[in-house]
């Protein structure tokens, strides 16, 4: 696999993934997406809503607000339990989460029981503690004219409770059938102690998440089906390698308060396993909360008939940022022939930035170039992600197109002229073919 530091330098160089503020020397945690990035990232995004809301018809896409009324996240429990433990260097004042420095470390534990573990500061190396506490990572703000507690609002932490918020209107709208699910995707903003590990660990986020809302008794039939349909979704429409990707089973007092069954979805980043996706079980957690807070009732009535009920709900939840890190992950390949060396990114078709590029094999033979215009324009009416590139030698341009992840380069060269045919070159496998212009 590839290291940590060849994915960033390549997504530095061509326009994938910079340092947010970049200019001004960066800001911690925030990252910037280039041409290329953004394409990517909206090609999983689209992806995923088109697998499980327009190819489904038992799930329904929401886009709730990104700063929510405050009751929001007293309800959920965001306010007095969305921390995580801080401690802090006493010689060079660093800020760390405990827990990754101490296992299972937390505000209980005393400071002389913190370094009993020599757990040495990342930064200065010494071990100097200061107590450990909590800090909660939500993004604060004030919402009005005046700053005061009566103002204070928050910036979203997860994009799930907009989706509870507006379970009670989509019933009253349009009264799905149980199961079905809700959907949405959008911004999300954790105040990280220590952001790392290039996009995997970050301050904003984008999330894509479903709250799947079942019959309570039905709960375990419902979680598998989804659990399956999530590895079938990351194998097969991301182009994630299957020996990479784990299921582990979340024990009881690690769990979220919400939940009574997770699975942990990990993957091999190449600087080792993290997280990739979480599904929760989380019962009629977050519904019965706002029943209670909002005094409304959120019990779904059978359109068949029977007992009126609070439904359960299953959560799967995935990062786009850490699925975009993970695709690149698997995509990013280098291999050596012929004494030359060249640099891969063997994206799945419909995810790459472009599908096709294409070049006149000559830039200063205006009959070359009104041909392969011609065919680029044709390509690009078609397919949209086409670029075209006539800088260099050709050579030079196949291995540009490979390190971006191009499928396919088509080429314009004399024979053209003569025969309307156009060389189609493979970024995988480096072949060519001659291809009829009207068979593109």
């Amino acid at each position: 696999m590839a290291k940590m530091e060849d994915i960033v330098s390549l997504c530095k160089r061509r326009g994938f993934i910079w340092q947010g503020s970049d200019v001004y020397g960066g800001m911690a945690g925030t990252w910037d997406f280039g041409p290329l990035g953004v394409a990517l990232k909206r090609r999983i995004m689209n992806t995923w809503w088109n697998y499980w809301v327009e190819g489904r018809d038992d799930i329904y896409g929401v886009d709730a607000a990104i700063i929510m009324n405050p009751k929001t996240w007293e309800a959920s429990g965001h306010t007095a339990t969305f921390a995580d433990p801080l401690v802090e260097c006493n010689e060079c004042h660093g800020r760390f989460r405990a827990d990754k420095l101490v296992e299972g470390a937390n505000e209980s534990i005393s400071t002389e029981e913190f370094k009993a573990q020599n757990a040495k500061c990342p930064t200065c190396g010494k071990v100097n503690w200061s107590d450990i506490r909590k800090f909660n990572m939500m993004f604060q703000t004030h919402v009005g004219p005046v700053d005061d507690d009566s103002s204070i609002a928050y910036l979203r932490p997860e994009t799930a409770q907009g989706i509870f918020t507006n379970y009670k209107n989509v019933v009253d709208t349009i009264y799905p059938d149980l199961p079905f699910g809700l959907a949405q995707q959008g911004k999300a903003f954790r105040n990280e102690i220590s952001p790392r590990d290039f996009i995997l660990r970050d301050r904003e986020c984008e999330q894509m998440e479903i709250e799947y809302f079942v019959n309570p008794a039905d709960w375990k039939e419902s979680f598998d089906a989804l659990h399956d349909a999530y590895h079938k979704f990351l194998t097969e429409e991301m182009g994630l390698d299957a020996d990479l990707i784990h299921d582990f089973e979340v024990a009881p007092e690690d769990r979220a308060h919400y939940s009574k069954h997770t699975i942990d979805i990990m993957f091999d980043y190449p600087n080792g396993q993290e997280e990739l996706m979480g599904l929760a079980y989380r019962t009629d957690f977050d519904l019965m909360n706002i029943q209670k807070a909002s005094n409304k009732s959120m019990e779904y009535i059978p359109k068949g008939g029977g007992e009126r009920f609070v439904p359960h709900v299953i959560e799967p939840s995935i990062g786009v940022e850490r699925l975009l890190l993970a695709i690149l992950s698997c995509a990013y390949k280098e291999e050596e022939k012929d004494g030359k060396k060249r640099t891969i990114l063997a994206l799945p078709e419909h995810l790459a930035p472009y599908r096709f590029c294409v070049s006149p094999l000559l830039k200063n033979k205006p009959d070359l170039v009104a041909k392969a215009r011609e065919v680029y324009d044709l390509l690009r009416k078609k397919y949209g992600n086409v670029t075209w590139d006539d800088s260099g030698n050709i050579g030079k341009r196949y291995l540009k197109q490979d390190e971006i992840g191009t499928p396919k380069c088509v080429v314009v060269d004399f024979d053209t002229l003569e025969d309307d045919t156009v060389t189609i070159r493979d970024r995988d496998t480096t072949e060519q073919v001659r291809v009829k212009i009207a068979e593109l």
